[in-house]
């Protein structure tokens, strides 16, 4: 498959006139301007916020926090024995590193790396120039307009996976959405990696709540796609986050262990927020931020040298008024600059978050932290975007209406991404000759055959007059978003999916669960 970088979008509407088909059609034909989803690159340069001097001044302090301090790894001996056997210093749990010893053990994993789908449109690339887009991670509750919030459940979490797909916004499916909190605790990363499996054909995250979990996960990724192409294909992803400070347990490196040796994907993110998981000052923790990634990135490559991996982070900052996460903070997206420096010195694929904001309504709030974040990190040069799209109450929440309302952003940052394009036709010299001064642009034949493709437009923004808007019941952008969710919901058309595959993932969540009893905490 060659790499896509066409900017027309991948219809799924059966070809016919009038009624669902046309509206899907027309809808699909006039937002042209973003990439589909699968291989998305980016045309922009990234920004660099720190000279050479002060990223190695960072560098440095990185690697004397893993000489003096060191990183714990708590309950796991097979990693010490590793880290031990490599010429690590291992005191108890107590990991220490001499200078540079960590950095090379980091050497083998690769620069840029393929990830599939089941269907091979689906492929995306994570590294280089290439850019990945996903929804949010991990909230307990969902919110929408008409049945408030709530906790999670497994019907909620396929309606989000729906959505992923149905959108060419997003390009990979994401993990665990939201948490199916109606489901036992051992057993609902069953039914989440079905929903992926079953409902979208895009890449997804497994399952990292314990090492069995992550085994659950990346077996059934093998009933659909094969031991011998899962051998030579990455499929799957564990999201493993530190826990910071300077901490990782043997949850967290057990479905490490696990992911790395299948030849699977994992993504190391520290978790911080400056004064609580570390020093309040940014620099400092964006040294500490480096020393935790390049630890559990060295292990990854302990157990599978080039196994596929992602320099994560989430570092940002706390009110220290009340103690309450803060997004969008210029102290956080200043780091996210420097993080990207950082990554990119290891030559690696970098993820920072995405739409972020401790907002509990999708108001203006949410959107001005949530475009804060996310446009840092595009400009920094991320790699994938986790938290693309629905995350509001510091990540307690998914909301309905911001899924809708950060897809639309997700759709401008991509065509924005795609940088201008300057040839005979865009400098328009037949326009100019066509109508001249003072002429209608508007009519001339070059807008005709340009209007389609020349600008984003929006699924939800209202640019009508005021007396429109009004006569049209005053719609404010989250009502707008209602709707649209639900259009986009109906609209979709579902991935087939073979039989005997489905019946075989079914009769494996079927036994797994009824070998364990239920466990609600």
């Amino acid at each position: 498959m060659q790499d896509s970088t066409s900017i027309s979008i991948t219809k799924r509407s059966p070809q016919r006139s009038g009624g669902r088909a046309a509206r899907v059609k027309a809808r699909s034909d006039t937002v042209g301007r973003a990439p589909a989803s699968g291989i998305i690159r980016r045309r922009i340069p990234t920004y660099e916020l720190l000279t050479q001097e002060a990223v190695q001044q960072l560098e440095d302090q990185a690697e004397w926090i893993l000489k003096e301090i060191g990183i714990e790894f708590r309950g796991d001996e097979e990693a010490l024995a590793l880290f031990r056997h490599a010429g690590a210093d291992v005191q108890g749990t107590r990991v220490r590193f001499e200078a540079g010893h960590a950095r090379a053990l980091c050497a083998s994993a690769p620069a840029q790396f393929d990830m599939h789908g089941r269907d091979p449109a689906s492929r995306i690339r994570l590294g280089g120039d290439h850019l990945v887009m996903m929804p949010a991670y991990g909230p307990p509750f969902v919110l929408d307009l008409d049945g408030g919030r709530r906790y999670a459940t497994l019907a909620d979490f396929e309606t989000f996976v729906k959505l992923a797909y149905a959108t060419p916004y997003l390009n990979h499916s994401g993990g665990t959405v939201c948490e199916p909190v109606d489901v036992p605790v051992n057993k609902r990363h069953l039914d989440m990696v079905y929903a992926h499996l079953r409902h979208s054909t895009k890449p997804f995250m497994g399952s990292v709540t314990a090492p069995e979990r992550a085994e659950d996960s990346i077996a059934m990724a093998r009933i659909v796609f094969g031991e011998a192409y899962m051998a030579e294909h990455c499929v799957i992803q564990g999201n493993i986050n530190v826990n910071s400070p300077l901490v990782f347990d043997d949850m967290m490196t057990g479905a490490l262990k696990a992911y790395a040796r299948a030849g699977q994907g994992v993504v190391i993110s520290p978790f911080i927020l400056g004064g609580a998981m570390g020093p309040v000052t940014q620099p400092a923790l964006l040294a500490q931020a480096h020393a935790e990634t390049m630890a559990g990135i060295a292990l990854t490559q302990l157990i599978c040298p080039g196994a596929p991996v992602v320099y994560g982070n989430f570092l940002t900052t706390m009110n220290l008024k009340t103690g309450a996460p803060s997004f969008g903070t210029p102290e956080a997206n200043l780091s996210t600059f420097a993080i990207a420096q950082l990554c990119r010195r290891l030559g690696l694929p970098l993820r920072c978050g995405g739409q972020l904001t401790a907002s509990k309504v999708a108001d203006g709030q949410a959107m001005q932290e949530a475009a804060d974040s996310m446009m840092t990190g595009i400009l920094a040069g991320t790699n994938l975007v986790l938290h693309a799209a629905g995350w509001l109450e510091g990540g307690l929440t998914m909301n309905y209406e911001k899924f809708v309302m950060d897809l639309d952003h997700c759709g401008m940052m991509l065509a924005m991404i795609a940088g201008l394009e300057i040839d005979d036709n865009t400098l328009g010299t037949e326009a100019y000759r066509e109508a001249g001064p003072g002429g209608n642009y508007i009519g001339s034949q070059h807008t005709l055959q340009n209007f389609r493709s020349a600008n984003y437009l929006s699924d939800i923004t209202d640019t009508q007059s005021f007396e429109q808007w009004r006569d049209g019941g005053q719609l404010t952008m989250e009502q707008r978003a209602s709707k649209r969710w639900k259009e986009l919901l109906h609209e979709r058309t579902a991935p087939p999916l073979d039989e005997g595959i489905d019946e075989a993932l079914k009769d494996f969540v079927a036994r797994k669960k009824h070998a364990l009893p239920d466990e609600w905490h």
